[in-house]
């Protein structure tokens, strides 16, 4: 993320709407609607999606697909789904502003308790944008925005992966993945591992390992330059790959993918003020609670 170069955004006059895949509140939906009324804004839902949500809401604008380039989107809902909307409007730049309706949110705005006033401040334009990087796999157009795991399927046997980073072969490690993680990735899988957290604004990302069987294998660092070759060394299964915990594609044996950092391929409203080091306290202190 790029705390730097945030800026305060205009009033937005066109927002799409996603929402969590379980159901949402009604009456998030109705507070989502008159808000946007209220403000004059034309809130926007794709047909699938509003077919999902049930009943009509009054003033919720259903279209056949959601446009290329809203000024805002407005998600209710949880991590996934605001990395659904990341990944929707990729390179873009069009900002994507969440009430936490999960069980984490990282990424969201506020959280539920606080919907009328991020309702309020979103279709105001009152929000900062951060810029987030993303890792693609092979130049794919649509980048991960939290990680890229490479994973043996389950119940397969042991993954045996080969790596290199800066043309030079750093391991070769038997274990049952390897995870590409972002700065806004680095708390997810990645911190499960024992991997390295990275701070908003830090370039690069780090590469940790799923319950490998050697004394060496350790996390790192990666300079954003730097493009990690991965290698499915000598798996009799191919080793499964996922975008940000949606499987993508499977990596056979001896078939060799390249992942690399992206800088600014996506947008984040943030109230002023955000804070990573007050979140993530804020954040994994529930859990541990």
């Amino acid at each position: 993320m790029s705390p730097e170069r945030t800026a305060e955004a205009n009033a937005p006059r066109t927002v799409a709407l996603m929402t969590h895949e379980a159901p949402i509140d009604a009456t998030a939906l109705h507070a989502a609607s008159e808000a946007a009324t209220s403000a004059g804004c034309t809130l926007l839902v794709g047909a699938q999606e509003a077919a999902r949500l049930g009943e009509p809401v009054q003033g919720l604008e259903v279209v056949e697909e959601l446009p290329q380039r809203p000024d805002l989107v407005l998600v209710l809902g949880g991590d996934g789904t605001i990395l659904r909307g990341l990944r929707r409007y990729a390179g873009a730049g069009v900002p994507v502003f969440a009430v936490n309706f999960g069980r984490i949110g990282f990424l969201a705005a506020v959280d539920r308790e606080q919907l009328d006033e991020g309702l309020r401040r979103a279709f105001a334009g009152d929000y900062e944008v951060l810029l987030l990087p993303g890792l693609s796999l092979d130049g794919d157009a649509a980048p991960a925005f939290n990680d890229i795991t490479f994973a043996r399927r389950p119940q397969g046997p042991m993954a045996e992966l080969s790596y290199r980073l800066g043309g030079e072969e750093v391991g070769h490690v038997r274990c049952d993945g390897l995870v590409a993680a972002t700065p806004a990735g680095s708390t997810g899988y990645n911190l499960a591992n024992g991997g390295p957290i990275l701070a908003w604004g830090v370039e690069g990302f780090a590469v940790s390992f799923i319950s490998p069987h050697t004394l060496t294998a350790r996390a790192l660092v990666v300079a954003p330059d730097d493009v990690l070759h991965v290698r499915n060394a000598a798996s009799r299964d191919a080793v499964q790959i996922a975008f940000d915990g949606r499987h993508e594609r499977d990596l056979a044996e001896d078939e060799e993918v390249e992942v690399r950092f992206r800088h600014d391929v996506g947008a984040l409203a943030q109230l002023p003020g955000a804070n990573f080091y007050r979140r993530m306290r804020e954040k994994f202190g529930q859990l541990a609670g």
